[in-house]
């Protein structure tokens, strides 16, 4: 992949956390690539749909499922603009995505490089590769003004 494809396709999830944010919810964008192309997406909607799993990466995985007929989305990556929580990393391991790109790290709710580091349990059958920090800079950015803004 080139530095051009990786910057397109964390923008592209930038901008779905920018969606979220208009729309008071948390500021976190996914994408799953396949082949090359965005074939699922989603933004942060626990408080619009009242779920509490609507969170960015598992609207971006139900989106991709649905476009490839399928549950396991082997040769897939997600970019998604903030490191996965404990849920958010599970169900990137039951989809088989092959390929993680985060771009901000949380030290407080993230589970693959903080809290539990999920994919370095031995009871995880399935760990994507994980790509740490495209766009980190923009989505902290991001999250920084929409949590100053509430308080």
């Amino acid at each position: 992949m080139t530095l051009d494809n990786a910057r397109k396709f964390a923008e592209q999830a930038l901008e779905l956390a920018r969606q979220a944010a208009a729309l008071g919810e948390v500021p976190v964008g996914a994408i799953v690539v396949h082949q090359g192309r965005v074939i699922g997406q989603g933004h942060n909607q626990p408080r619009a749909l009242n779920d509490p799993t609507a969170h960015a990466e598992i609207m971006a995985i139900r989106a991709a499922c649905a476009a490839l007929g399928t549950d396991r989305l082997t040769g897939c990556d997600l970019w998604v603009t903030l490191e996965p929580c404990a849920m958010c990393a599970g169900a990137i391991a039951h989809a088989r995505i092959a390929r993680l790109h985060y771009a901000a790290s949380d030290p407080k709710g993230g589970a693959v490089e903080h809290g539990p580091r999920l994919f370095q349990q031995p009871t995880v059958l399935h760990k994507p590769e994980v790509y740490a920090g495209v766009g980190a800079e923009d989505a902290a950015a991001l999250l920084k003004a929409f949590f100053a803004e509430r308080r």
